[in-house]
């Protein structure tokens, strides 16, 4: 008779072993998975009903298609028009592109809704263009992948839809708009940094902007700026689902595109949607075998036993929630947020929700920023890569200057965490409680 207490030996030490492999954690998650059933002798069609069931969700169609709005909007023209208009409204102080930096990003996040996508859009031309005007090369490198977090919380984010899949359907609303006011707050701990550290090393004005200009620019990059407006509103109002409205921002991209702004032919379609497709490839083959893990978890009573655990630690709702995000912190600098999300939900959710009380849209806000965190943190961060990669600048290096911009994101966090209102308000008020 297989031991239980074996099985779960099994099943995570496979998990870590194949991750301190290198092996991709799609694969991870499946071979892990499969040995421990084989180890059970249970049957693996068992696991790969679980698979298919994982994938076969109305709301996690709308994530293809905001990976698509992505990278239409990104190749289309979008990113010099937000970066001029984010310029002409904050580039005149001290350290003006800094705060572009920051701005263009919040703009971008809601219609994007992903770190890495700002990363390589905005960052492409933002970093360049600071370091040229005389901005640390580590430090332009910092701001825009941190910034570019803002993305994964600024609604529509599909890092929320993957919550909401995870936590067994709680509202993708509700989600997008708990994210809100904690984006938002991140964007303006950011600027107070970048304002710190531009005034003590002298960093450049940007020119001044007329308010003609100002409008002018805000008219040219009003259409692109309106997707997100189409996704969230269309929710809001119930006019549209997530999914419906992410399909509607599809077509709404290809026509500004293509059509307004026509600053790439037609025949780029094709480029574009070859890059979205491998990258809703690997996100679908990722939530697949992390819905077959996560059986997995479920049948070995893993979450109860983690329950049980931080429970018998302390009873203190704050000691668990500062344990429970210093875990968090610690895994989302070694693993991907995607498989942590999926991984971690219903792990944790016994835990603070069933047992403290906490508000599952609440936890979803704190769980999605605390592993945005780690796209920006070593040895993993994609976002990392990413901005490193645009700004040929060593991740040692970026890693050092990004500090001061991590101990924002963390008063950020605990903000978030021990303050529910602001996460819960703005979807109270507009969705009712």
């Amino acid at each position: 008779m297989p031991d239980l207490n074996t099985a779960i030996v099994v099943l995570l030490g496979s998990f870590a072993f194949l991750i301190i492999l290198r092996v991709p954690v799609t694969f991870c998650l499946g071979i892990s998975s499969v040995i421990t059933a084989l180890y059970l002798n249970m049957s693996v069609a068992t696991l790969f009903q679980r698979m298919i069931n994982g994938i076969q969700s109305f709301n996690l169609i709308a994530i293809p298609f905001f990976i698509l709005v992505g990278e239409i909007m990104g190749r289309g023209g979008i990113s010099d028009r937000i970066i001029t208009f984010a310029n002409a409204l904050v580039g005149r102080f001290p350290g003006g592109l800094s705060y572009v930096n920051v701005l263009d990003s919040t703009f971008f996040g809601g219609i994007s809704g992903s770190a890495v996508a700002d990363v390589s859009s905005l960052g492409a031309v933002v970093i360049p263009m600071m370091k040229k005007s005389g901005y640390d090369d580590d430090f332009s490198v910092a701001i825009t992948v941190t910034s570019a977090c803002q993305g994964v919380m600024i609604p529509p984010s599909h890092n929320m839809i993957i919550f909401s899949l995870a936590a067994g359907g709680v509202s993708v609303g509700r989600l997008f708009l708990a994210g809100l006011v904690p984006g938002l707050l991140l964007g303006l701990a950011l600027f107070v940094t970048c304002y710190i550290l531009s005034v003590r090393r002298n960093y450049p004005r940007g020119d001044t902007f007329s308010l003609k200009e100002v409008w002018r620019s805000f008219y040219h990059s009003f259409l692109g700026l309106f997707t997100g407006i189409i996704i969230v509103g269309g929710v809001l109002t119930g006019w549209f689902t997530a999914t419906e409205s992410a399909a509607v921002a599809v077509v709404y991209a290809f026509i500004i595109t293509f059509f307004v702004y026509r600053e790439i032919p037609l025949k780029e379609i094709v480029p574009i949607l070859r890059k979205s497709l491998r990258t809703i490839a690997m996100v679908m083959a990722l939530i697949a075998t992390a819905s077959m893990f996560g059986w997995m978890l479920a049948y070995l009573r893993i979450p109860a036993l983690i329950t049980n655990t931080l429970l018998g630690l302390s009873e203190n709702k704050i000691v668990i929630l500062l344990l429970v995000n210093v875990m968090c912190l610690v895994l989302g600098a070694i693993m991907d947020m995607g498989p942590l999300l999926l991984i971690l939900t219903p792990i944790l959710m016994p835990v603070l929700v069933t047992k403290l009380g906490m508000d599952p849209v609440h936890f979803g806000a704190m769980l999605v920023f605390n592993l945005a965190i780690g796209l920006c943190t070593p040895p993993v961060g994609t976002a990392l890569f990413a901005g490193c990669s645009i700004g040929k600048v060593k991740i040692e290096k970026a890693s050092i200057a990004c500090i001061p911009f991590y101990c924002s994101m963390i008063v950020v966090l605990l903000l978030l965490t021990f303050w529910p209102a602001l996460s819960l308000t703005v979807p109270n008020l507009l969705m009712g409680k």
